[in-house]
């Protein structure tokens, strides 16, 4: 494994975790010898959603969406240069899908990651401060190390949400992002049930479906959702990812920012629509095979989880639930507790002593300029993801990330570097300005 390149300091920026935006950072930065940066991340090496690795789990965005490819295609941390390098570019040629596995894309990282000089791993900052004289942060970590850099890009990621409902409860109660270490002990149990309505909620019910004649435990699937959405993925659709697009949302009133990000949650956090057939197809072939017995299994929608409890003597969960079209309360009793219910973005307690020189909007989130920047300056703080309210659903978007770190390394130069698109989109998002001839 590399450890980060001798350099001497200040850095010109430092990029604090070690997700798949900020690994395309530095992928991206690693051929610029004007800029010098470093990676901060605590885990000892590079690894993305490795509780969900379940057979067969695929990214629902194509290979191309990779770190580099949509802002260099000429990058030697590519994810085809990847295949070239493991002898499996032909035989991904012959699969003939373009959706890379989840397994396989986080062994692609950790291959780019392992390629780098630039990351100190298994380092947690626990400080950041800002040196007005030198115009200099410090970032400061736990093992007593100080480091100096002009700029920082936050890239910690997205913890795991777990309802309020759920937030003091006791139990062996799981978030998916633990589900596949979790899954053995969980199978053991007579009832299990999973709150959530996304991708990750239907994998993790279809690979328990499969096995519930094996195991012999009831099954339960409990969405807030009023059905089982699938991930819209029509090409003009996908027009919504792209810099128009950016620069049409990010200029729309704070309060139609904030409606529109929970109108358009189906847009990135739908169900891939064969996976919703294959559940449905797994149903009836596990109907057919039960004969005159019901399969113990129910799909309940339009159901809010408002209340839970657990009890040590019986080791079992009491969830509150409601059908919210009926408006009628019921309860759930069951062994074992998924959650699904997928992350949300909390500002990370070592910016408290930087917190003065970042923006915020009127809700408390931070207000994210268009060139990604949260600080005063608008050149010293950048944000990797965590930005649907000001930049919709290009955020999470894999395949906005190189384009993302190629504006962010455009702002860190002062010059382009990489070819910063800025209209690739056929339809027009906003209002013409005159009168349509």
């Amino acid at each position: 494994m590399s450890t980060p390149r001798e350099t001497r300091q200040p850095y010109d920026f430092i990029g604090i975790g070690l997700g798949p935006f900020n690994l395309g950072l530095a992928c991206l930065t690693a051929p610029i010898d004007e800029l010098s940066g470093l990676f901060i991340e605590s885990k000892p090496h590079f690894e993305w959603h490795a509780g969900m690795f379940l057979d067969g789990a695929h990214l629902q965005t194509p290979f191309m969406s990779d770190l580099v490819t949509l802002a260099d295609p000429t990058s030697p941390f590519s994810f085809l240069n990847y295949l070239k390098d493991k002898d499996r570019l032909y035989s991904f040629y012959i699969r003939e899908n373009f959706y890379p596995l989840r397994a396989e894309y986080n062994d692609y990282c950790r291959w780019a990651a392992d390629r780098l000089d630039s990351v100190l791993y298994s380092t947690t900052v626990t400080e950041v401060s800002y040196d007005a004289a030198a115009g200099l942060y410090e970032v400061t970590t736990d093992g007593g190390g100080t480091y100096r850099a002009r700029t920082l890009v936050l890239g910690t990621g997205t913890p795991a949400y777990v309802p309020e409902a759920c937030a003091d409860l006791g139990g062996d109660f799981i978030h998916n992002s633990t589900y596949m270490e979790a899954k053995a002990e969980l199978q053991k149990k007579r009832s299990i049930t999973l709150v959530g309505s996304g991708q990750s909620a239907a994998e993790i019910y279809y690979d328990l479906l499969s096995e519930i004649d094996v195991h012999g435990y009831r099954l339960d699937w409990v969405t807030r959702s009023p059905r089982f959405f699938p991930l819209e993925y029509t090409k003009l659709t996908l027009e919504m990812t792209s810099p128009e697009y950016v620069d049409y949302f990010h200029g729309l009133p704070e309060d139609t920012r904030y409606r529109l990000e929970m109108q358009q949650k189906g847009l990135f956090k739908g169900i891939d629509g064969e996976l919703i057939n294959a559940i449905f197809d797994l149903l009836y072939q596990k109907d057919v095979e039960a004969g005159d017995r019901p399969v113990p299994t129910s799909l309940l929608t339009n159901t809010a989880l408002n209340a839970a409890a657990y009890d040590t003597t019986t080791g079992t969960y009491t969830l509150g639930l409601r059908q919210e079209e009926q408006e009628r309360d019921f309860t759930l009793t069951t062994e074992g507790l998924v959650l699904a219910t997928g992350y949300k973005y909390a500002e990370p307690a070592f910016l408290a002593g930087i917190r003065d020189r970042l923006r915020y909007d009127g809700r408390g989130r931070f207000d994210v300029a268009r060139n990604y920047s949260v600080d005063t300056t608008g050149r010293g703080v950048f944000l990797q993801n965590a930005g649907v309210h000001t930049h919709s659903i290009t955020s999470p978007d894999l395949g906005m990330g190189p384009y993302r770190n190629a504006y962010i390394i455009r702002e860190l130069l002062g010059r382009e570097y990489y070819k910063v698109e800025k209209s690739i989109a056929f339809q027009q998002f906003a209002a013409p300005e005159g009168t349509l001839a």
